[in-house]
C-alpha cells in the first residue's frame, strides 16, 4: 500500500506542476480562497487518495499514460470539490464550529475500535501506511465537521417537502412503489453427465425414465420435498428443492412463460436443461401489490429531499463563491476547475455529485 503511495505521489508531481519549476518552489500555492490557500501538496494528496481507490491502477509506474489519463479525468471534479469544502469551512468558523478536543477523542476511539487498532503502535502505522500524521488526520475530521455542520444548518435544516409536491412524484411514479410478481418454487433436477464427446444416449434415456418415474410418483401425492432430498442433483435438495421467492420479471422470457401457464400446486412437465431433466412445482405466487401514498411518504420524502438538497446545496455554494475571492496561481487547475463547474451545471440536479453531503 505504502509503496503505491510512493509511487503515485512522484508520478503526481510531475503531472501537477510543469516539471521545470519543481526545483525552484519548495511549496506551490495553486489557489486562494478568501486568502486561505490549496498547496500542491494538499492536492497531490487529494489526487493519491482518489487514485488509490481505483484498483486498475495497482501497479502504474511514474511515466505511464494510464496514470496520466486517470489523473486528468479525476483533476477537475476532485479541485471543484477541494475549493467547495474551503468555502463550506471557511463558513463554518465563521459560525463558531470547532472541533473540540473530547469530541476529537471520542472520534478517534472509535475509530481505533471499529477497526481493531487500539494498540497505539498499530493505530500509528495504520496512519502511515495512509500517508497521514495525526495532525493531518484530526484537520481532516475538523474539515468534515465543518461542512456537515454548515450544510445541515444553511441548507438540510431549510429544505421543506409540501404534499402537493410528495403526492405529484407519487402519481408520476407508481411503480417505485409497486412490489413485483414473486413466485417460490420447488425443483427435481435429474443430472445427465456429459464429457468431452458428448451425452451417452443410452444413459440419457435411463435418467429421462426414472425422472418420468419419479413424476408419476409426485402425481400420486408423495411429498415433493422427500423425493427432492432423495433423488436430487440440485443444492436446493438440502431444503426440500425449494427455491425462492423470485422475482417473476426478472426470470427469462420463456420461464416466466411457463410459470404463468401454472397454477399454485401445478407439476410442470419433464423439462429438458443443459444440466439434465427438471421437474418444477409451482410453490407460491404473490401479486404485484400497490403501497399507499401513506406507506410510501417516508421514502417519497427521501427521495425529494435528496433531490432537494443537491439543488439547494449548489445553489448555497453559488452564493458563498460568488460573495468570496477566489484567485488561481495555476492556469490549467483553473480551467480543471471551470470545466468541472461546467459539468455540474450542464447536469440534472438529481445526478450531480455531492461532496462532503454524507
Amino acid at each position: 500500500m505504502l509503496k503505491q503511495f510512493t509511487v503515485l505521489t512522484l508520478a503526481l508531481t510531475a503531472l501537477v506542476v510543469p516539471p521545470h519549476l519543481g526545483a525552484e518552489i519548495l511549496e506551490q500555492v495553486l489557489v486562494k480562497v478568501n486568502g486561505e490557500i490549496i498547496t500542491k501538496t494538499d492536492f497531490e494528496a487529494r489526487q493519491v487518495a482518489a487514485l488509490r481507490s481505483r484498483p486498475e491502477l495497482a501497479n502504474v509506474t511514474p511515466g505511464s499514460l494510464e496514470l496520466q489519463r486517470a489523473v486528468a479525468e479525476i483533476t477537475p471534479q476532485l479541485i471543484l470539490d477541494a475549493v467547495d469544502e474551503l468555502l463550506f469551512v471557511q463558513r463554518g468558523r465563521e459560525q463558531g464550529y470547532a472541533l473540540g478536543e473530547e469530541q476529537f477523542a471520542e472520534i478517534i476511539k472509535n475509530i481505533k475500535t471499529s477497526n481493531n487498532l487500539q494498540d497505539e503502535a498499530r493505530f500509528a502505522e495504520a496512519l502511515r501506511q495512509e500517508g497521514l500524521t495525526m495532525t493531518d488526520l484530526r484537520r481532516n475530521l475538523e474539515r468534515q465537521m465543518l461542512v456537515s455542520q454548515v450544510q445541515r444548518a444553511e441548507v438540510v435544516d431549510k429544505i421543506s417537502i409540501t404534499e402537493t409536491e410528495s403526492r405529484a412524484y407519487y402519481e408520476a411514479h407508481r411503480e417505485e412503489f409497486t412490489s413485483p410478481t414473486e413466485v417460490t418454487l420447488r425443483e427435481l433436477l435429474f443430472e445427465v453427465p456429459a464429457t468431452d464427446s458428448g451425452v451417452n444416449v443410452a444413459e440419457d434415456d435411463a435418467i429421462r425414465a426414472r425422472a418420468g418415474d419419479v413424476r408419476r410418483r409426485l402425481l400420486a401425492g408423495e411429498p415433493f420435498a422427500r423425493l427432492a432430498g432423495e433423488f436430487s442433483n440440485a443444492p436446493s435438495r438440502a431444503n426440500g428443492g425449494l427455491i425462492g421467492p423470485l422475482n417473476a420479471g426478472e426470470l427469462a422470457d420463456n420461464f416466466r412463460t411457463l410459470l404463468e401457464g401454472m397454477a399454485v400446486g401445478d407439476l410442470s412437465e419433464l423439462l429438458r436443461t443443459e444440466r439434465g431433466y427438471q421437474l418444477l412445482k409451482l410453490e407460491s405466487r404473490t401479486d404485484p401489490k400497490v403501497r399507499s401514498f401513506e406507506e410510501a411518504r417516508g421514502d417519497i420524502a427521501n427521495v425529494l429531499g435528496g433531490q432537494r438538497l443537491q439543488v439547494e446545496r449548489q445553489k448555497y455554494l453559488d452564493r458563498l463563491r460568488a460573495q468570496g475571492n477566489i484567485t488561481w496561481r495555476n492556469q490549467e487547475l483553473k480551467k480543471a476547475y471551470e470545466t468541472a463547474l461546467a459539468r455540474r451545471d450542464e447536469r440534472p440536479a438529481d445526478e450531480s455529485q455531492i461532496a462532503g453531503a454524507h
